[in-house]
């Protein structure tokens, strides 16, 4: 078998990663969700006869949210987005915005950005007025991806936007994973946790969901603005409790409010509400292995079904892997899936990155004083974001690792500091993609191929 170069490996990761993010594509995902066929609206098992619809309006938030508008208007085409009124308003990041016919996208965070804002607050204000003021002869579709927490903030009469951003900095600062994260969110909004559903006048709510939650638990993707909320605001108590939020300044009022609504119950939503999944991190490995065989490479596949714990592990695992595995006889891959969390430094030394990066800087340290000849080790974001950052993750291989130490760098200085953005820039090795408008959590992709001898 003829050895692949060092250039040719990270060209076929970079393929693999890039087939992995095309496979959830938000438009191909609608197209194959989403069909009109002999007067009927086909939404994957559903079949609504289009003659007893009269109005279609559509909502909803996230990163994927401008790719699925714009697919979904072209699935149903300018007879229907006249005869059934269709109109929407669609919280997205600012960088996603453009011109639809009948679907308005709101800029409700700035590129960059994870955080709420009263912009999105404001957008999702509209959504709620918008599914109030349907009838029972009206279908509202729902379109949430990953992202849609930040996006779409409504909080309850007693707690401010500024409250609630300062509950989210604390716990994701702390280390609180995105489960953990949305129970609380959601238990302070007036659209999450169902409330987007409560709210919701039609006589069918039917909501696509491209997951960013591993194991697509409904109640917590997006914070479940359609779904039955199975978390209680005693669950939110004892999150904040145990992240010591008291002690960090948090406003009194959300306690208050939480220890007031753990003695009332929410009245369930009145409207028939369907949920589908249409696409999620397993589509993407599997896409992305898919285009592992067809370059030649054998292939082992690793989709987390639930939270994966801090990400320098998960590098330093990778890297164990790869070394192990440059022994075998032919080129391997592992493509894997998951969404792990960053235990960020003390603000005065922090740096810039995100969770792909510093993963692959974990990977970068552990391989810092051995041979990394003939492995390529990559982390990215599907959404093309990772942290703070214009960046979806990062690569290493032998010779950026040497270029490293040619610059003196130093790796475990780096991961420490949280920097791992500034780390790899220089060296090339970032991944920058820009939106790709979908968002299904990260992927991994290990190439290993024996040295030649």
């Amino acid at each position: 078998m003829t050895t692949r170069s060092p250039h040719k490996l990270r060209d076929d990761a970079l393929a693999i990663w890039g087939a992995g993010v095309a496979a959830v594509d938000s438009g191909r995902l609608m197209h194959a969700a989403v069909q009109v066929q002999d007067r009927q609206l086909a939404l994957g098992d559903d079949r609504l006869a289009l003659d007893d619809l009269e109005r279609i309006v559509v909502v909803g938030g996230g990163k994927a949210g401008a790719g699925m508008a714009a697919a979904l208007e072209e699935i149903l085409g300018p007879q229907l987005l006249a005869a059934k009124q269709v109109r929407g308003w669609l919280n997205v990041p600012a960088d996603c915005i453009r011109p639809l016919q009948a679907i308005h996208l709101h800029a409700a965070r700035p590129a960059g950005s994870n955080e709420p804002t009263q912009e999105g607050a404001e957008g999702s204000d509209e959504m709620l007025q918008l599914v109030a003021g349907l009838g029972p002869r009206d279908l509202c579709l729902a379109l949430i991806s990953g992202g849609a927490s930040a996006l779409m903030p409504a909080p309850v009469a007693d707690i401010t936007l500024a409250d609630k951003l300062a509950v989210t900095r604390q716990l994701a600062s702390a280390g609180a994973n995105i489960q953990e994260l949305n129970t609380v969110r959601k238990q302070l909004s007036r659209i999450k946790g169902g409330g987007l559903a409560r709210a919701c006048n039609a006589g069918r709510l039917v909501t696509l969901i491209i997951s960013d939650v591993l194991g697509n638990p409904l109640d917590v993707i997006g914070s479940g603005p359609t779904a039955l909320d199975t978390s209680t605001p005693a669950d939110a108590l004892a999150i904040l409790e145990r992240y010591r939020a008291r002690e960090q300044g948090i406003s009194p009022s959300v306690f208050e409010y939480l220890e007031r609504a753990a003695t009332s119950a929410r009245a369930p939503a009145t409207c028939r509400v369907t949920q589908r999944i249409i696409g999620d991190n397993e589509v993407a490995v599997r896409g992305a292995a898919e285009k592992a065989h067809q370059l030649g490479y054998g292939c082992k596949l690793s989709v987390a079904r639930q939270l994966e714990g801090e990400a320098e592990p998960i590098g330093r695992q990778l890297a164990e892997w790869a070394v192990a595995q440059r022994t075998g006889a032919a080129a391997t891959c592992l493509i894997s899936g998951g969404e792990p969390v960053v235990r960020l430094a003390e603000a005065h030394v922090r740096g810039l990155g995100g969770r792909n990066q510093q993963l692959v800087l974990a990977a970068a340290d552990e391989l810092w004083d051995q041979s990394a000849s003939g492995i390529v080790i990559l982390s990215g974001g599907t959404d093309g974001e990772d942290g703070p950052t214009d960046a979806a993750g990062a690569w290493l291989d032998a010779t950026l690792l040497a270029a490293a130490k040619a610059r003196g760098l130093d790796a475990g200085d780096y991961l420490r500091r949280n920097d791992a953005y500034h780390f790899f820039a220089p060296l090339g090795g970032l991944i920058q993609t820009g939106p790709t408008h979908t968002n299904v959590c990260d992927l991994r992709v290990v190439l290993v191929e024996r040295p030649a001898g």
